[in-house]
């Protein structure tokens, strides 16, 4: 039985991945971090049914009360390494769905894993289509190598770009055979309207209700134009990838990054 604590229990993934955790046979909840809906049951905030576990706000008292084989952590990114130094101090493996972490901050985590000896893996997308969507499209930018990423998430998710239109910019630029020529003498009569430079390419970050997560990568070369899109439409598909993570951490050693590492 593998014992899971919840870390951002009372978000919107932290509940959604919950509701998947008290549905398995061979994973127990055994308690729920977060700083809102204190005391609340988070079987009854996911709408399970109650379960016995109640949110509480202290990582670390939890980690020592529960005794969990794992942390999953879906919170905001201003809190994320706090939550991991806690859980490396309690050598705690941990799966993180949080976006944000810098390359500083992954250095950090990988001297502190071979520290430890506490894995911890990290993904900026745990949905097995957004998986792909990367691969196709670090595959077509060896062909293409004039693209744009355009990413759409809710209103409230507060780092732009996302970690998945991060990650997949960085892995077309690392197939890229070309370099861009780029749009010449484009002038902005809006500031900002042609979206952030990176790694050789632009991005664009729309916010807006209703969303929950969309990426499109567009390819241009003369005469033709190749789109590659995936739309999450429920917060339910990230779960396979994280109930996968879980299952596979312990098997894990030092600081794994990426979902196409465990397929």
């Amino acid at each position: 039985m593998l014992r899971v604590l919840v870390n951002g229990a009372a978000g919107k993934m932290g509940r959604s991945m919950s509701a998947g955790i008290l549905a398995e046979e061979d994973m127990q909840l055994v308690a729920a971090v977060d700083q809102c809906c204190l005391g609340a049951d988070l079987g009854e905030l996911c709408g399970s049914g109650r379960c016995g576990v109640a949110v509480e706000a202290d990582l670390a008292a939890a980690i020592e009360k529960s005794q969990p084989d794992v942390m999953l952590d879906f919170t905001v990114p201003a809190a994320v390494m706090d939550n991991l130094r806690v859980a490396q101090t309690h050598k705690l493996a941990a799966v993180v769905g949080t976006t944000g972490l810098t390359k500083e901050n992954l250095e950090e985590l990988r001297a502190s894993c071979e520290k430890s000896g506490a894995p911890v893996f990290v993904a900026s997308n745990f949905a097995l289509g957004a998986v792909l969507l990367m691969r196709f499209a670090a595959e077509a930018a060896r062909y293409l190598p004039e693209y744009e990423v355009l990413e759409i998430h809710n209103e409230r998710k507060l780092d732009a770009p996302s970690g998945t239109a991060l990650t997949t910019l960085n892995m077309m630029e690392a197939q890229r055979l070309e370099d861009s020529v780029g749009a010449a003498n484009t002038r902005e009569s809006v500031p900002g309207c042609r979206g952030g430079a990176y790694a050789g390419s632009h991005v664009h970050s729309l916010r807006l209700p209703g969303a929950v997560a969309i990426q499109e990568v567009i390819f241009g070369a003369p005469g033709q134009m190749l789109s590659l899109r995936h739309e999450a439409t429920a917060r339910d598909c990230f779960y396979p990838g994280v109930a996968l993570a879980l299952r596979k951490i312990k098997e894990l050693k030092g600081l794994t990054l990426g979902l196409e590492h465990l397929l």
